[in-house]
């Protein structure tokens, strides 16, 4: 793959006037920073230090071990070899002078998914006489906006996990009806059991969850220690997947409930989720144009859950940027664990899950995912979960 193929130096020049510097300066060791790998476009990052400068003018100018020259050829600028620490800092010094530079660093850890670059390196580059700014923007923009094939094969995934989530819910509800038993393990290997006849990847087993465990938002079952399904449980699964290759995944949570009449307070904590998601989903259909953050949204759905009175119960974010990574490096829908304030621009793509936990009794969530594009938000699933699955 040639590096920065089909790389958009126009728009660099635009977003760096904006940021006040004079170029971008990549870093990566041993594939560390995401998002460096995403825009070089060179598949995994090598064993050594790399840097790799986008200038607001001129040719971009790398510098890469004398080890790992292969991934680089092809690469359209200046390629500057080293081997010793001595020849790497004479290189860098050279590069960086007393320029303003943006660097994937998120003042105060604001951002953790942003903040990608050591201090060790930012102090080294500032030693240099460099100027460091946060490379924000710059990484929405390149980093994690969805290609027209990468969103078509999301709606594919995304219609694939939905429908794989229902059967495996009712198959659950079915077998425990007959008499057999389920647990919490048969439900995530059912899944993944589908996803492979699907033809689909996934990083993990997904959450599979009934009754008090449900009330862990990131539960773990285990062979052997896991709940066995009884009638009146709630089920929570939270499966994601994507298809091979360079693809986006779809990130679903869906809830069911083992029996025909769920206890009032289920169906109340349900109905303010669900609520409470459709807000967020407005709030960005209303103010996708003027430039909304993931903070502003992340307020609106906790807005409904704290006025429902289970403010406390809402333990995580809103929702997490989504690209080639799970859990990727574009803006967060955030305001509580952090204050993701980056906009949500046009080919960006995002969860939104909002949920309540009540320790030892049970949690509810429901989580879809949203991509932008010129014509507003497109919510996945196309056909969202509306009301739990009795099963």
């Amino acid at each position: 793959m040639t590096p920065l193929a089909g790389f958009d130096f126009g728009k660099l020049r635009v977003l760096l006037d904006e940021l006040g510097a004079d170029g971008w300066l990549l870093y990566d060791f041993r594939g560390a920073n995401v998002a460096a790998r995403r825009v070089l476009g060179t598949g995994g990052m090598g064993t050594r230090r790399l840097f790799v400068f986008l200038p607001r003018d001129g040719k971009p100018v790398a510098i890469v071990h004398r080890i790992e020259l292969t991934p680089f050829e092809g690469f359209p600028g200046d390629v500057h070899p080293y081997s010793a620490w001595t020849e790497l800092h004479a290189l860098l010094r050279s590069l960086v002078g007393s320029k303003t530079v943006a660097m994937e660093i998120s003042p105060r850890d604001a951002v953790p998914y942003l903040d990608r670059v050591p201090y060790g390196v930012v102090d080294l580059v500032t030693s240099f006489g460099a100027r460091v700014v946060s490379s924000a923007p710059l990484v929405t923009w390149f980093a994690a906006r969805w290609s027209s094939a990468e969103l078509a094969g999301h709606r594919r995934a995304a219609a694939q996990v939905a429908e794989i989530a229902v059967d495996a819910l009712r198959q659950a509800g079915g077998q425990l009806w007959r008499g057999q038993e389920v647990r919490e393990t048969t439900l995530q290997r059912y899944v993944m059991d589908a996803f492979a006849r699907a033809g689909l990847v996934t990083t993990h087993p997904p959450i599979a969850a009934f009754q008090a465990n449900t009330a862990d938002p990131h539960y773990e079952p285990q062979q052997g220690a896991d709940r066995e399904l009884k009638p009146g449980d709630l089920l929570l699964l939270d499966l994601w997947a994507r298809e091979p290759g360079g693809a986006v995944f779809a990130d679903q949570t869906w809830m069911a409930f083992a029996g025909r009449s769920p206890d009032p307070e289920i169906t109340r904590v349900w109905q303010t989720v669900r609520t409470a998601r459709a807000a967020a989903i407005a709030h960005l259909r209303a103010r996708w144009r003027t430039g909304v953050t993931g903070a502003a949204v992340d307020d609106v759905p906790r807005a409904v859950i704290g006025k429902a009175g289970y403010g406390e119960f809402f333990l995580h974010r809103t929702g997490h940027s989504i690209d080639h990574e799970l859990q990727g490096s574009g803006p967060h829908i955030d305001n509580f664990e952090t204050s993701d304030t980056r906009p949500l621009i046009p080919g960006i793509g995002f969860s939104i899950e909002p949920g309540i936990y009540l320790p030892g009794r049970f949690g509810v969530r429901s989580e879809v995912n949203v991509h932008i594009d010129d014509d507003g938000p497109e919510v996945t699933p196309l056909e969202p979960q509306i009301e739990l699955l009795l099963v």
